[in-house]
């Protein structure tokens, strides 16, 4: 039948997709039980734990990459770990839990230097983004930066990526470490073809180049410490190149935390003398990737390869409002007339958030169903939330039973366990906007 078509199309993971995430299981399963141990022994921790490595592509440890600040992540008690290809700290001295909450009443300082950041410089960069990605680029003011996605031929997300126009011939990007090979690959092909047709623009990758991102109430405060620019002034998603205690950094008002903060892309050799700087203040500590992917998940930002997949489109991820209002009409990207499609005709699975009060946190790829027992999707990310005291998730469920408020239940470790549709974010968002 068609529900039957359907609900197989919800829960399905393509053999290419399971393969990968098997690989990357029996490369961390080690780490993994080995850190599990150590941290608190809360279901919840250690479902994140677990599920993080497995997604964290990981490597032999002596082919793992290090960021410039490695050695003084493990000076300052930081648990290391595998994660795309780099070794990151996952936690400090203090529990997940605490380092969640003090992200949301202080400020934390998390090295995401693992990540990707690349310039396309040239007349025509912008034109040439715009064939790649759904955002509306030309129509963003200098100094000001967006979340868009990047799509394939099938309409299905490569990467989410956040982009700024420094200029009009200056685009500044960041994708994911995970996905940095495949979105090299992918931005070189086209490039290529573009420059062959006598199109103006060229790639750099920033590899001279960090990334720290100071998130939460007080991160404007210990900024503004550091620098001679009025922040007041900078809104979400601004834009600067400024110096940073004396070094030239380009500065965001972005993250992943739901929180009001800051991304700094720093040159090497001044990252160790900022995140210093930084954490001289008491209201300052650092943070790792298990915060931060609590953080997120309250927040309902999504996490690539968890959240969002190639075949996922951004309508049904939920990210409509990425595809620029004036290029809905042409869709003149990678996968257009699909995406087209889908926002004329509809999606038959919509990602929703879901809450639950009792039992163990949903984990990913655990079932969705109804009262009933019937299964209408998949868990995509779950935890516990150290500010809500609850287990939130996030998954795609058949459009019929997308609606918030609607009742539906979880399978995790062979019980159903209630859960509410609810909307996102799970803890209100704190954006300073104008």
């Amino acid at each position: 039948s068609r529900s039957q078509r359907t609900r197989h199309k919800v829960v399905r993971r393509k053999p290419k997709a399971m393969a990968m995430a098997q690989r990357i299981a029996r490369g961390a399963t080690k780490i993994a039980r080995a850190v599990v141990d150590e941290v608190e022994g809360s279901q919840g921790t250690r479902a994140f734990l677990t599920g993080i490595l497995k997604r964290g592509l990981a490597a032999e440890a002596g082919d793992l990459k290090k960021t410039v600040l490695h050695d003084f992540h493990v000076e300052n008690g930081a648990k290391m770990v595998p994660f795309a290809g780099w070794s990151m700290p996952i936690q400090y001295k203090d529990s997940i839990m605490e380092s969640t909450q003090w992200c949301r009443s202080n400020a934390s300082l998390f090295d995401v230097a693992h990540m990707c950041g690349l310039s396309l410089k040239g007349k025509d960069a912008i034109a040439f983004l715009e064939k790649l990605v759904v955002g509306d680029v030309k129509s963003l003011k200098p100094g000001t930066g967006t979340l868009s996605v990047f799509t394939n031929e099938n309409g299905g997300i490569i990467d989410d990526s956040v982009i700024t126009k420094v200029n009009d011939d200056h685009i500044y990007l960041v994708v994911n470490a995970g996905c940095r090979d495949k979105d090299l690959a992918h931005i070189e092909k086209h490039l290529k073809a573009f420059q062959g047709q006598g199109g103006d623009v060229n790639m750099h990758v920033h590899d001279e180049r960090s990334l720290l991102a100071l998130q939460g109430p007080e991160a404007a405060n210990i900024l503004q410490t550091y620098v001679k620019e009025d922040l007041g002034s900078m809104y979400f998603s601004d834009f600067k190149m400024i110096d940073v205690d004396g070094a030239p950094c380009w500065v965001t008002r972005t993250g992943y935390t739901g929180e009001d903060g800051f991304e700094l892309s720093i040159p090497d050799e001044n990252t160790l003398q900022i995140a210093k700087a930084f954490l001289s203040s008491d209201k300052v500590r650092l943070t790792g990737l298990g915060a931060r992917d609590s953080l997120r998940l309250e927040a309902g930002l999504c996490l690539y390869g968890n959240d969002l997949e190639e075949h996922i489109s951004p309508v049904e991820a939920g990210l409509t409002w990425t595809i620029g209002k004036s290029r809905r009409e042409k869709c003149d990207f990678l996968g257009g007339e699909i995406i087209k499609k889908h926002l004329t005709d509809g999606v038959p699975q919509r990602r929703v958030g879901l809450v639950s009060e009792k039992g163990a946190p949903p984990r990913s790829h655990a079932q969705i169903a109804l009262e009933d027992g019937t299964v209408v999707g998949e868990v995509t990310s779950g935890a516990f939330s150290p500010n809500l005291k609850k287990n939130v998730a996030m998954g795609y469920v058949e459009k019929a039973h997308a609606k918030a408020g609607t009742k539906l239940s979880v399978l995790v470790r062979g019980k159903q366990n209630d859960a509410v549709v609810t909307k996102m974010p799970f803890v209100p968002a704190k954006y300073y906007k104008p």
